[in-house]
């Protein structure tokens, strides 16, 4: 009778032992299937961002001016001078790097022939022959007058790289150049209204 009952408690033990062995495998096989799954996500997430980062840095690998200008006769002011020139508006676009709402500047959809100045200091800038419709809600031109109208900074206000543009004369904010333009440059010089004076009667200033 001990040898039945000791021979059915190895049984039990065995059973138990057994059952807690399959259980601890399933257990590592679902933790396995678990970690296999977040360094999966991880991976991918991994893979986009560098994804995205290659492709932001791609897409905003544009030709610079050369921001050292030379043969342009600068324009230097305080900033109490330019608010005793300026509008307030202007102001705060030109001289804060402000930037006015879409579809409320005074070009925004205007293509009448003539060049394009700077508000502040009259330097010509473009000429309406590249000016184009982007559907941005700003003016918008494939490409300046020439090289020495226009001087870029890196500007990450936002979070993120975007190149602004400014009048080479005096140093006023104008807005930013994106390359997602028409050819032939495939540049977008997206310009707050505010910034520019459409000149409809001044000859066309001659290019580099």
């Amino acid at each position: 009778m001990k040898r039945i009952l000791f021979g059915s408690d190895v049984w039990a033990r065995g059973s138990v032992h057994s059952h807690l062995f399959r259980l601890s495998s399933e257990i590592i096989v679902n933790c396995k299937r678990k970690i296999y799954k977040i360094m999966y996500k991880i991976a991918y997430v991994t893979l986009l961002i560098i994804f995205v980062i290659s492709c932001n840095q791609k897409k905003y690998t544009i030709m610079k001016e050369d921001k050292k200008v030379t043969n342009v006769e600068k324009v230097e002011k305080s900033n109490s001078e330019w608010k005793s020139i300026l509008t307030d508006e202007q102001y705060h676009i030109m001289i804060e790097k402000g930037t006015e709402r879409a579809f409320t500047g005074k070009y925004w959809d205007v293509f009448e022939k003539g060049t394009y100045k700077c508000a502040a200091c009259g330097f010509a800038l473009f000429d309406s022959e590249t000016k184009f419709d982007a559907h941005c809600g700003w003016p918008s031109f494939y490409d300046s007058i020439d090289s020495t109208r226009i001087t870029t900074d890196d500007d990450y206000k936002l979070g993120y790289k975007r190149i602004e543009i400014m009048c080479s004369r005096c140093g006023a904010h104008l807005g930013h150049v994106f390359p997602d333009g028409p050819k032939p440059t495939g540049q977008r010089y997206c310009v707050n209204s505010v910034s520019i004076k459409l000149d409809t009667l001044s000859e066309k200033p001659n290019r580099d």
